[in-house]
């Protein structure tokens, strides 16, 4: 099973839609605060500049936002990385 990091807010209505998404998937995943601004800043840099949460990273590859993830689950790139 592939090792998931998701970066997230308590009140991000986006990180909430990925994190449905992944138990919909039954997938575990390591959630992380992203309130810490020294977390934040690794996420930063982590996710190549991006800001924003959710932050997901599959095995260490960085997959985007919510919205990047769904995307990639309506091409059926998603299972492949999940199962891994």
């Amino acid at each position: 099973m592939a090792k998931i990091e998701i970066y997230t807010t308590p009140t991000c209505p986006y990180c909430h839609a990925a994190k449905s998404l992944l138990a919909d998937k039954g997938v575990d995943y390591t959630e992380i605060s992203a309130l810490d601004p020294d977390v934040r800043e690794a996420m930063t840099e982590r996710a190549h500049g991006r800001r924003t949460v959710p932050q997901i990273f599959i095995d260490d590859a960085h997959v985007g936002g919510y919205d990047d993830m769904a995307a990639l689950d309506r091409r059926g790139g998603l299972d492949p990385l999940l199962a891994r």
